[in-house]
């Protein structure tokens, strides 16, 4: 394979003579162009701008968790306006009335996730100043209150976020390393597609030259009356398409070429030559500790996790919400009022306050019973969905395991074979050289064999690298390095 690669590279950069005394070359190996993918292709761009988004959501529900404090003020507060008053007679006139007030509130809040209540700590202070009815104490302060707002049977949301929203995140930092996996998977095909256009331009140039001599050869043999006409139209034939295949794989290459740099982002006008990746540590995998790794590594079974819950969560929100619902509103604190701030808050009283309110439903035609069995119902399909997915999840693992573990034999197999066409067209095309074999149809099969043999051998390589990066996006696992794929996702925050 190391006089393959010499040999592509000689006549790629021997087809372009001008353009390659103008333009740098590049070689790239399938890992150093997964690595430059990984970093700036679009795929990349995206898969980090998606966690980016998942990141900062879970950050959001982490801190409605956490205390809030806020100020809330009306600074000032003028008012000009004609209100009613009632006379002594028990007529009714209306006096023009001007005030200013002002008020500032400052309020320290906590979620009680276990109970989906909300107890808070408020500081108020407040002052107004009629201009006609003079107020000697102007000022109201509450200097600390404590309120407790409790519903008792509602559906508390915040105890299924704190379920359901840490494995939102976990799914969306195994999903980023699946995408990742994706972009090699990507990569890759995009790799072996320009390979496979090299060699293809390679084989068009090579068996352009072989028809050429040929051809030449047969002219002369032909004068001699060594060989039919048949067989020089024939030759001539195949050299004509020789030329026109050549034209084809310029333009197959030319085509990859571009979708490849565009994949990778790569702008400069360098020449891109792959390098095939042929040396290969082969191993095997076990399947089955390849569906345990999947199991316990990948996104989907986060996933089935996360919906189970969302699903338990639907249902017993159908349950609670719409029927009989207790409120506990408490609130105990210290109020005073004076003729100056400091006067507000001397020797303050004490304020208490507690209210039950209740809703209890009567009669609702049975909506709340259906809402129930409708959630349920889906509950149930979920649960049936979740069940026949994991079972097909851990198939897909095992196979993918298989069909990995056969890919070794393959990329041998079709090494062996391109070695044994190569030979076989060699032994042929001397013999027709030297006259022992007249048949040009012998030949003309030997020249396919040996085309199609080379191809699959790079195929069979394709295959077995995306296996590869297939069965480690399913597991989040390096096989070759025996461990799980890691990230510090504090880079992309």
């Amino acid at each position: 394979m190391k006089n393959h690669l010499i040999l592509i590279l000689v006549l790629f950069l021997g087809f372009f003579p001008q353009s390659f005394g103008q333009k740098n070359t590049r070689s790239l190996t399938l890992n150093e162009a997964i690595e430059i993918s990984k970093q700036q292709s679009p795929d990349a761009l995206t898969a980090r701008q998606t966690f980016r988004s998942s990141y900062w959501d879970f950050r959001s529900f982490r801190a409605s968790n956490l205390p809030a404090l806020s100020l809330s003020s009306t600074l000032p507060n003028i008012t000009q306006t004609m209100s009613p008053y009632l006379n002594p007679d028990g007529s009714q006139a209306y006096v023009s009335s001007k005030y200013i007030s002002a008020q500032a509130n400052l309020a320290l809040t906590q979620k009680i996730g276990i109970t989906g209540g909300t107890i808070s700590m408020n500081s108020y202070l407040s002052g107004q100043f009629n201009a006609d009815q003079p107020n000697p104490f102007p000022y109201l302060s509450y200097p600390l209150n404590v309120e407790l707002y409790q519903p008792i049977f509602t559906y508390n949301s915040y105890r299924w976020d704190r379920k359901i929203q840490p494995l939102k995140y976990s799914q969306a930092k195994r999903k980023y390393l699946e995408n990742i996996e994706q972009i090699s998977i990507t990569a890759t095909t995009y790799f072996f597609t320009l390979l496979q256009a090299q060699v293809e331009q390679k084989i068009a140039l090579t068996n352009q030259s072989n028809y050429d001599t040929l051809y030449r050869i047969a002219k002369g043999r032909y004068q001699l009356g060594k060989i039919a006409e048949n067989d020089l139209l024939q030759l001539e034939l195949n050299f004509l398409k020789a030329q026109a295949q050549v034209e084809n794989a310029n333009l197959s290459l030319e085509n990859a070429r571009f979708r490849f740099k565009s994949f990778l982002r790569l702008q400069d006008t360098t020449q891109v030559v792959l390098i095939p990746p042929d040396k290969i540590d082969f191993f095997k995998i076990d399947p089955q500790k390849a569906v345990d790794l999947a199991n316990q590594n990948s996104s989907t079974s986060v996933d089935f996790k996360r919906r189970l819950l969302e699903a338990a969560s639907a249902v017993n929100y159908a349950k609670l919400d719409g029927r009989f619902d207790a409120t506990i509103h408490a609130l105990i604190g210290l109020q005073q009022s004076g003729a100056t701030i400091p006067d507000s808050y001397l020797n303050p009283a004490d304020q208490r306050q507690i209210s039950l309110g209740l809703t209890i439903p009567i009669v609702d035609w049975g909506v709340a019973h259906g809402k129930i069995k409708m959630a349920q119902s889906q509950e149930e399909i979920v649960k049936n969905n979740v069940e026949q997915e994991f079972i097909d999840f851990q198939r897909n693992v095992y196979l993918k395991a298989i069909e990995f573990n056969m890919q070794q034999n393959q990329v041998r197999i079709a090494a062996k074979s391109d070695t044994v066409a190569r030979k076989s067209y060699e032994v042929t095309k001397g013999r027709y050289l030297i006259g022992k074999i007249n048949s040009i149809l012998d030949l003309n099969n030997a020249q396919l064999e040996t085309d199609n043999a080379e191809k699959n051998y790079y195929y069979a390589l394709q295959t077995f690298w995306k296996s590869y990066y297939e069965i480690r996006k399913m597991a989040l696992f390096d096989f070759w390095k025996n461990e799980p794929l890691q990230f510090d996702f504090s880079q992309i925050k």
